[in-house]
């Protein structure tokens, strides 16, 4: 695919990256000649200097015969503009990177103004967070099927109860309707059967409805959703993380040491407490009642900060504690350390363009609704729409002849999740939830081994 990225900041340099090992022709703009020449040498693309809002730049990178325009720079209006002239010089879609929230609101149909897709970094990982602390165990939370379908991540500590079940006797053990559909052990991506036995360290990933998660994790003897958490730094993520807080009815507190930032919080919000004063002054955290809070969120500006205030968290028992970091370096340090849950605006970004990417260089794109990648990029979760085209309608999954090292992992039908045994079947109009290991599926029909 013919793809021009403009704005070589770390998520433009990270997109790039991915897009560029997929194979794809890059063109990359930016007016920064040392960024551009820097990109050029490093990987196999192409580039411009100048501004991507200019038409004779972008026709310079080819753009009237481009299938997608990411505008990234670090400036919202900039990637606006630059995609409504894209889209004039004949681009066929256009991505832009925008933050702000009147522009999230003003842009959020589908071809507004030519655009196709606009990502908010800020607001992703806000969302993502507070899945995290829905289910405070859980390492990472996505959701499929408009939130009808959870996919979490844990850990199994040692003293677990789950240590020595096997998957084919948990739901008998636990009373909740959850599928294990991936495991890490080692190291390594598992896709595992009715005989796989859980061990300690075990990382799982089970898809199944909202309540029946809390169901499993309570039997569990686990925490129920945070119901107070401490959020440090005023960041754009941190305000639109307690606008979902607020929404959702748990009590926040947000230490910021920049009055006038303290001065718009307070006024933007009714039930937010807002502290004004340094986040990574312990001595403030403990007055401030880090003990007794149910998470700690760090979002400054600096992983080091962030990685810190943090640890002194995590040594004070704070049962969930998250780390916004952007070098994802520092993440074995964080496990190191015993804190597992990690957000990073860039990554996010980067996933979510990367997975829009994806989904629109596969022939049958309308069939791919969602795609997710686990255990350090080996194992693709995808959600399909199970279209005509689909070969083996009504026969029971055991019947199917599947793909090795591949799961179906969840069916949803008319709303409801269908947690598959080997009798379920996949009709027209079901979405349908599929986990593979080291296998690129571009259709329902590829998980079919004929």
């Amino acid at each position: 695919m013919d793809i021009i990225i403009s704005g070589l900041g770390s998520v433009g340099t990270t997109i790039m990256q991915e897009l560029a090992k997929e194979g794809h022709n890059i063109v990359v703009i930016d007016s920064n000649s040392a960024k551009v020449e820097d990109a050029i040498n490093a990987y196999d693309v192409k580039g411009v200097i100048g501004n991507c809002a200019s038409s004779e730049v972008l026709e310079e990178a080819n753009v009237s015969s481009a299938e997608l325009l990411i505008a990234c720079t670090s400036h919202d209006e900039l990637n606006i503009l630059c995609c409504i002239i894209a889209n004039k010089l004949g681009v066929k879609k256009t991505i832009a990177r925008a933050s702000k929230p009147e522009y999230l609101e003003l842009f959020k149909n589908e071809g507004d103004l030519g655009l196709s897709l606009m990502v908010n970094p800020q607001y992703e990982s806000a969302m993502e967070i507070s899945r995290m602390l829905r289910f405070p165990s859980a390492i990472k939370v996505n959701h499929f099927s408009g939130g009808k379908v959870e996919l979490v991540e844990f850990r199994v500590t040692q003293g677990s109860t789950l240590i020595g079940t096997s998957l084919k006797t948990l739901n008998k053990n636990f009373k909740a309707k959850v599928l294990i559909c991936a495991a890490q052990r080692d190291g390594k991506a598992i896709i595992p059967t009715g005989d796989f036995t859980i061990q300690a360290e075990d990382r799982l990933f089970l898809t199944a409805t909202t309540k029946n998660i809390s169901l499993f994790f309570k039997q569990l003897g686990w925490n129920k959703q945070a119901k107070n958490v401490i959020i440090v730094g005023g960041s754009r993520t941190a305000f639109y993380l307690c606008e979902e807080l607020e929404r959702v009815g748990i009590r926040a507190k947000i230490i910021e040491k920049n009055k006038k930032k303290c001065t718009m919080l307070s006024d933007t919000f009714s039930k937010t407490e807002v502290v004004c004063g340094d986040g990574t002054d312990q001595e403030l955290l403990l007055e401030e009642g880090l003990e007794y809070t149910d998470a700690f969120v760090a979002l400054g500006n600096q992983d080091e900060q962030n990685i810190i205030m943090s640890m002194f968290a995590s040594s004070r028992d704070v049962p969930k504690v998250i780390t916004k970091i952007d070098q994802l370096s520092y993440y074995d340090m964080l496990q190191k350390s015993g804190i597992y849950s990690a957000v990073s605006t860039k990554n996010s970004t980067a996933d979510q363009i990367v997975r829009f990417v994806r989904i629109l260089g596969n022939k049958d794109s309308a069939d791919v609704q969602r795609i997710f990648h686990i255990i350090d990029n080996t194992t693709e979760v995808l959600e399909f729409r199970a279209a005509d085209n689909f070969k083996k309608f009504s026969v029971p999954i055991q019947n199917l002849n599947l793909r090795r090292h591949l799961l179906v992992a969840g069916i949803i039908r008319s709303g409801i999740l269908i947690t598959p045994s080997g009798q379920d079947t996949i009709e027209k109009g079901d979405s349908v939830i599929i986990v593979a290991k080291d296998a690129t599926l571009s259709s329902l029909n590829d998980i079919l081994d004929f």
